[in-house]
């Protein structure tokens, strides 16, 4: 009781360097116990991201029209797989409880600076990718 009455009579400059003291100790363990961890928070917990995440984590066939572009060349497998890290997921145009397998709408840009959109059936060990659509 006798120290409560002494931090009420504390300063507020003394308040705000115990406040800062203590936040430094802090952030200097904090950047001790995670250094070297490979802790990052890039990654995006949200429905897109988990969508774009168990799809990149399966087998990925491709439909007959989309292998046919790949031979083409109208587009690689790096760029497939680029937007699916980096691009966004349409649950407008998407059908996520579709059976047997869900259907997603995939659209994004590529380093490049094109522009696609995929439709993805994402199937309990596989995900396929039925259309892929240049766009200018």
């Amino acid at each position: 009781s006798k120290f409560a009455i002494q931090f009420i009579r504390m300063k507020i400059l003394h308040r705000i360097g115990y406040y800062l003291g203590g936040f430094s100790i802090g952030l200097v363990l904090l950047a001790f116990f995670l250094n070297g961890r490979g802790v990052s928070c890039e990654y995006n917990y949200g429905p897109e991201g988990r969508v774009l995440k168990n799809i990149r984590t399966k087998t990925l066939h491709f439909s007959a029209d989309s292998q046919a572009l790949l031979d083409t060349k109208a587009i690689d497998t790096s760029a497939i797989s680029y937007i699916l890290k980096k691009g966004d997921v349409d649950f407008s145009k998407s059908e996520p409880r579709k059976e047997p397998c869900g259907m997603y709408f995939i659209y994004g840009e590529t380093k490049d600076s094109k522009n696609y959109e995929f439709y993805i059936e994402n199937c309990d060990s596989i995900a396929t990718l039925q259309t892929i659509k240049v766009l200018d």
